[in-house]
């Protein structure tokens, strides 16, 4: 039976698997009752089953399996530019781990996490370029020459920066660089820190019932920009009671973003929360009124990475059964509770050997399938 066959726990526990209830096994005592539940049951099939109905679906044609981009193609050079996502290592695009575990050098940054680091080949050649505050171990432009200088070379050439690339990553300069230069540039986009930690904490980004649109601003401006932070932003804009706002890089400018953002109109008390090393084991959480937020984020002194948000959805942070109870000043500080799972090496080598099953498999599938 093929219910039996997807749900063998159900059936191990005794629990019912058809007439009028479906159950579950991880809530053995309560059945969800539901008036269609044989017609559900039927509709049940098998992942092979999905994704042939899908590929009929989305009208797709069956293609020959693209050519592997960690190849440098021939005489062309390329740059691989791969976000890694905001530090939990199990947000790793497949992707990003392959191209990873192809590169013969790799240029890394600041806040990538060890426990992604040591997914890179080990014979691949490391450079560091990261930048922090007042520490810079490159300029920009060294960067780029020394990305345009490997690339040249014949190596296989990856770029690896926290997040997504090109949200506040300096991907579009570097992209843009190198291309007039003649080399190929592919991006891997990577799982940007507003949605990897708004996710971490239950926190969506948009909700009817909340927001209807989502700004991202930095607050850091690029160097020898002397536009004051009052000056950079139509306030009047972000200040949006319907929107959540969400600030990278805006730890040392907190103290001027608030004010300008009540004095536009936004209530002092609408929900904030300031995120450091969000997803890692470290992350700390310090949840206030946009109006109280920046002093609240310098007694708990945080420190940098630091996302802020600002927005109504926050409010969601303190209905989540594993949330701290910030009470009505909400300044208490959250710490990660769950264990952060570490992808290794041995690991990774098993994921791309799956992933490469599955997708030699799907070739085979896709042969048979029949072009709508």
């Amino acid at each position: 039976m093929l219910v039996a066959a997807l749900f063998p726990q159900s059936y191990a526990l005794g629990l019912p698997a058809s007439s009028n209830s479906l159950a579950t096994p991880r809530r053995a005592g309560r059945a969800l009752l539901c008036a269609g539940a044989d017609d559900i049951l039927r509709s049940l099939h098998t992942t092979a089953d999905a994704a042939e109905e899908q590929q009929r679906r989305l009208h797709r044609a069956a293609l020959a399996a693209p050519a592997s981009s960690s190849s440098s193609g021939g005489d062309s050079p390329e740059v691989h530019l791969v976000g890694v996502g905001p530090g939990d290592v199990e947000l790793l695009t497949v992707k990003a781990l392959r191209l990873m575990q192809a590169a013969d050098l790799v240029l890394y940054d600041r806040l990538i996490s060890p426990e992604i680091l040591s997914l890179v080949s080990p014979s691949a050649a490391m450079l560091y370029v990261g930048k922090e505050s007042g520490l810079h171990t490159r300029p920009q432009e060294q960067i780029h020459e020394l990305l345009l200088q490997f690339a040249q070379s014949g190596r296989t050439v990856v770029r690896l920066k926290g997040g997504d690339p090109t949200v506040f990553g300096r991907g579009g300069e570097e992209m843009e660089y190198l291309e007039a230069q003649g080399v190929r540039v592919r991006i891997v986009p990577g799982v940007t820190a507003a949605a990897g930690i708004a996710a971490d904490l239950g926190v969506p980004l948009t909700h009817r019932d909340f927001a209807d649109a989502v700004h991202f601003l930095t607050g850091h401006a690029k160097s020898g920009c002397t536009t004051p932070l009052g000056e950079r932003y139509e306030w009047a804009k972000l200040a949006d009671p319907r929107a959540t706002l969400v600030v990278y890089m805006g730890l040392a400018t907190l103290p001027e973003l608030a004010p300008a953002l009540i004095a536009a109109g936004l209530p002092a008390d609408t929900p904030a929360m300031a995120v450091q090393d969000g997803t890692t084991a470290s992350q700390r959480v310090v949840a206030a009124g946009v109006g109280d937020l920046a002093d609240a984020v310098a007694d708990a002194e945080l420190k940098s990475p630091t996302l802020i948000f600002v927005g109504s959805v926050v409010s969601l942070l303190n209905k989540r059964d594993d949330a701290a109870a910030f009470g009505d000043a909400l300044t208490e500080i959250k710490t990660r509770a769950a264990p952060v799972r570490v992808l290794t090496a041995d690991g990774a080598q098993a994921l791309l050997a799956s992933v490469g099953a599955r997708e030699g498999a799907a070739d085979e599938r896709d042969s048979r399938v029949e072009v709508m």
